[in-house]
């Protein structure tokens, strides 16, 4: 009797030191905010991967122009919105971290992101060789829309045909995960563009190990309270809005040596393709993203910070 009971209590202590364990895995590798915020950056300045009218302008130009600063505690990232564009297109900018990360739990408070017709902002993570060490996009979408769309691109061998629907709650649009095109998931309604921003914006994560990535959005009155702890634990938080199953049908090892990228393009080959069905009676997307500065001033994005855990 006392050997069952004390077997018993032993294994439920067992059970709380490991639900402890699971809740504290994660450590904190670096938080991006404030005036410090790009220092661990790059800034690329080639021409676009994506066929986008921009000009990705280095460090230096972005601070002398505004394009970069802090606006009462929030890291502000924009592009220009007061002259005509020539050349490459609009100055715009593109930022890497210096770290490489192959997994972890990626978070961005967000007050406001970059909206309207022409624009292509996006928060995501890449590897090596792309599309060979994988992408992962978690903030994305172009010209006037509301729902963020989440994608993974690979190369051959990678899909998400037999992932379960109950696992998440948005609505996955695509399941092979090669090239361009991508598998991706849609998230809920006012997760992106001019909704989001008129409700003070919100808060993304992403959760990547070697069994899943997935992804969470809270708005603004729903983040939870263990989010901004030493230990966040995504277990709690309820059903994310996109799941990717990594395993048999996606091996973890198409997705590698990551940094985290955000960006803010125009036009391109996805807002670029859908700005006359998006936009009517407004030209093409070239013409309207160089000669119109006015509208883009609400192009720009306010962090509030970007924490990463690993």
């Amino acid at each position: 009797m006392a050997r069952g009971l004390c077997f018993r209590l032993n294994f439920v202590l067992l059970i709380l030191a490991l639900c402890i364990a699971t809740a504290s895995s994660y450590k904190l590798h670096a938080n991006y905010t404030g005036q410090n915020f790009f220092g661990p950056w790059n800034f690329f300045t080639a021409g676009d991967p994506t066929h986008g009218v921009v000009d990705y302008v280095n460090q230096q130009t972005a601070q002398q122009k505004g394009y970069i600063g802090v606006q009462n505690g929030a890291v502000y990232i924009g592009s220009d919105h007061t002259t005509k564009a020539t050349g490459r297109g609009r100055q715009s900018v593109r930022i890497s971290t210096k770290d490489l990360f192959n997994g972890g739990l990626f978070i961005m408070d967000l007050q406001h992101m970059p909206t309207g017709c022409g624009t292509w902002p996006a928060w995501w993570l890449v590897g090596p060789n792309w599309p060979s060490g994988g992408e992962i996009d978690i903030i994305e979408g172009v010209n006037k829309a509301t729902v963020d769309q989440s994608t993974l691109h690979t190369n051959a061998g990678c899909n998400m045909n037999n992932v379960n629907a109950n696992m998440f709650t948005g609505h996955m649009v695509s399941k092979n995960c090669l090239g361009n095109s991508g598998c991706g998931i849609t998230g809920s309604g006012n997760s992106y563009g001019a909704p989001f921003n008129a409700a003070r914006g919100g808060v993304f994560v992403t959760e990547w190990t070697n069994t899943f990535i997935r992804m969470y959005y809270f708005s603004r009155n729903n983040i939870p309270g263990d989010l901004n702890s030493a230990s966040p634990n995504p277990d709690g938080w309820g059903k994310p809005y996109a799941y990717f199953a990594l395993g048999g049908d996606c091996p973890a090892s198409h997705f590698h040596d990551h940094t985290i990228v955000i960006n803010l393009t125009f036009c391109g080959d996805w807002a670029g393709n859908v700005f006359n069905a998006q936009c009517p009676n407004m030209g093409t997307c070239s013409d309207y993203v160089k000669n119109n500065p006015q509208a883009f001033t609400e192009a720009y994005c306010l962090i509030n910070y970007v924490t990463v855990f690993t």
